[in-house]
């Protein structure tokens, strides 16, 4: 991979749940699941991040990972009229500042924190789900949609550490713009 662009952000959070939280009805409540912010997560290549409700899931090989700006949630609540979000809220596994996310579909990225290099491929757009009106407010779903993140295949194992981080990609990208809707398409995976 080209390392052409060299961005510093800041890893906010690693989540891990090893199930669901939020499935069937919202108003049934979301189920009571183990769910870890760590320090430090393992990704393995193919598989996802170790522990978590998707690694080593073939439906999900492609989309184990999923990146968010945390930008993108301070402008959903401003948006909303809302008191901030607990980010760990959205389910996300790695929540980054800095980090404009959209352009990063199709294109293979790396992630460098704590001495450590692992690369991605931006698979597709992290969709919001209903559950976000019900966890984080009235609205949130609409809101979400373009700002949700990005689902990512691991390219490479690798730990990544909370903390300053270095995204290094292929192609130009807006860290200003880390909060914007995202009006790109995916490019269709190989």
């Amino acid at each position: 991979m080209p390392e052409k662009f060299r961005y510093d952000v800041d890893i906010l959070h690693l989540l891990v749940s090893p199930a669901h939280a939020y499935f069937g009805r919202a108003r049934d409540g979301a189920a009571d699941v183990p769910t870890t912010d760590a320090e430090q997560v393992e990704v393995v290549a193919g598989k996802g991040i170790v522990g978590d409700r998707f690694f080593g899931k073939a439906a999900h090989m492609d989309a184990a990972v999923t990146l968010f700006a945390v930008e993108s949630l301070e402008a959903i609540a401003a948006d909303l009229g809302a008191a901030p979000f607990d980010p760990l809220l959205t389910r996300r596994n790695v929540v980054l500042r800095g980090a404009q996310l959209a352009p990063l579909l199709g294109q293979d990225f790396a992630l460098e924190s704590g001495g450590s290099v692992v690369r991605f491929h931006g698979g597709r757009h992290a969709q919001p789900c209903a559950w976000m009106n019900e966890m984080l407010a009235p609205g949130a779903h609409p809101a979400m949609r373009g700002r949700g993140g990005i689902r990512c295949r691991a390219l490479s194992s690798g730990l990544l550490h909370r903390g300053p981080a270095v995204l290094i990609s292929p192609v130009p990208l807006d860290p200003g713009g880390a909060g914007e809707p995202s009006l790109l398409r995916p490019s269709r995976l190989p």
